[in-house]
């Protein structure tokens, strides 16, 4: 791909030389003759690199770098000066500008520092994709919806991530609470530094504190060296208590401690240890009923409850099924190397399921489908008992995927019937490959030599 280059030069001399000599070198020019059609032009267009006179009609160069600076960050800006205006150009340089040039300037040099600010442009350019490709494979892209629930979700996403309060995030087993909280660590400033996961229901009492707070060598029989905490590990990163409605009461007070203090105590130790951590929380549990069975503090509910989220059960983001059907179809497909898909009307019965085991319980079907396929397709029979035999009898006669599957089964026929079954040029007409058309007219029933 071309560079773009805005060359903005009053001097019509200067400006119609260097522009050709950028263009003999393949950069793509636009040159401009004052400050006003400058910024105009870095309206309409981004450029590569912005060569500029300090001395213009209408807007300084000064006033074009700091447009620069502002509105393309990763657009160098080099300043043209004549010899009197060497002050300007120190300014130039200290607000950001890439380099300088003094007139009368050797177009050799001119041509070799337009080089170096290209390929620094290039650089930081591709560190923006990359970080940008980082964060999309750790953040929200990962969760998967398109259900006015979700898109809730996501708009909390964007402004939590931004913040450093603590969330509480609420819902039944199996919806994605563990995700959630990933996403906002790695949206996050902290997403440099750790998040550690603790999942409180499967610490025994016995060991919580030494496994969130660590000891001291010598705090128990058999503490032969000191260990450190989860908390310990979290430091500058975030913590993530999952099932925190499990934790016993004792180890509620010192989590308290923690997040109004930022401080903890490790087992045997004689004073306190700081700690910079951000803590999301997560329980399946109605809080509030565990306050009143006097199983959970209320005071330390409150510091959790800063930034509540709910995240909505399947069953009431039934639209988001069939996304979830083809992205987890995809995962397992690539992990297990064959290429299964669903057909409309299984799709259909997996919609109508209740899935009292959300999003978990669905991957672990699309899995086993999978798994133990004996066809490309897989059909409503070869879904589980469970879900095959719950269909509603009373749902439409013809759904949108049955409409949709006969109008492809009556398309393919047509295209068949154009090129005298010839599936070669079906396929090429139809934008599959042979392999693919030879699949669908096993699947819908057509013939075609």
């Amino acid at each position: 791909m071309k560079h773009s280059i805005l060359l903005v030069e009053d001097e019509k001399i200067v400006r119609v030389s260097l522009t050709d000599a950028l263009r003999a070198e393949g950069y793509t020019v636009l040159p401009v003759e004052d400050g006003g059609k400058a910024m105009s032009a870095l309206e309409e267009a981004e450029f590569s690199l912005v060569i500029t006179d300090i001395r213009l009609p209408e807007v300084s160069g000064i006033e074009i770098l700091r447009k620069c600076l502002f509105e393309a960050p990763t657009t160098p800006v080099i300043m043209m000066t004549a010899f009197g205006t060497i002050k300007d150009a120190v300014e130039a340089m200290r607000l950001g500008a890439f380099d300088y040039m003094t007139k009368p300037f050797d177009l050799d040099e001119m041509l070799l520092t337009v080089g170096k600010a290209l390929e620094l442009q290039s650089l930081t350019s591709e560190n923006i994709r990359l970080k940008k490709e980082l964060s999309r494979y750790w953040g929200a892209p990962n969760i998967i919806g398109e259900s006015k629930a979700m898109r809730t979700i996501f708009g909390l996403l964007d402004k939590i991530s931004r913040t450093d309060s603590t969330v509480l995030i609420l819902g039944e087993s199996g919806t994605g609470k563990e995700l959630i909280a990933s996403t906002i660590h790695y949206q996050s400033s902290r997403k440099k530094k750790p998040i550690i996961r603790v999942n409180c229901a499967a610490l025994p009492e016995e060991l919580i504190e030494s496994e969130l707070f660590g000891y001291e060598k010598g705090a128990f029989t058999g503490a032969v060296a000191r260990k450190p905490g989860r908390f310990d590990l979290a430091d500058g990163g975030t913590i993530f208590l999952d099932e925190i409605g499990d934790l016993p009461l004792l180890t509620q007070t010192k989590i308290l401690r923690v997040l109004e203090e930022r401080t903890f105590e490790r087992l045997g130790a004689t004073q306190s240890s700081a700690v910079d951590v951000r803590i999301i929380a997560a329980t399946n549990k109605d809080l509030q009923k565990e306050i009143e069975k006097g199983l959970f503090r209320e005071d330390l509910y409150y510091r959790l409850h800063v930034i509540p989220m709910v995240m909505p059960p399947l069953r009431k983001r039934k639209d988001d099924i069939p996304l979830l059907i083809h992205a987890f179809a995809r995962k397992f497909n690539d992990q297990l190397g064959t290429d299964v898909s669903f057909d409309p009307e299984a799709i259909q019965v997996l919609m109508q399921h209740t899935f009292p085991g959300n999003v978990r319980e669905l991957m672990n079907v699309i899995e086993r489908c999978i798994a133990l396929a004996n066809d490309t397709i897989i059909r409503r029979t070869d879904l589980p008992g469970h879900i095959a035999g719950s269909r509603n009898q009373k749902t439409p006669l013809a759904t949108l995927q049955e409409i949709t599957a006969e109008a492809e089964k009556n398309h393919i026929a047509q295209i068949l019937r154009l090129t005298d079954g010839n599936r070669s040029k079906a396929s090429a007409i139809l934008g599959i490959s042979r392999k693919t058309l030879w699949e669908k007219i096993k699947n819908i029933g057509l013939t075609a030599d």
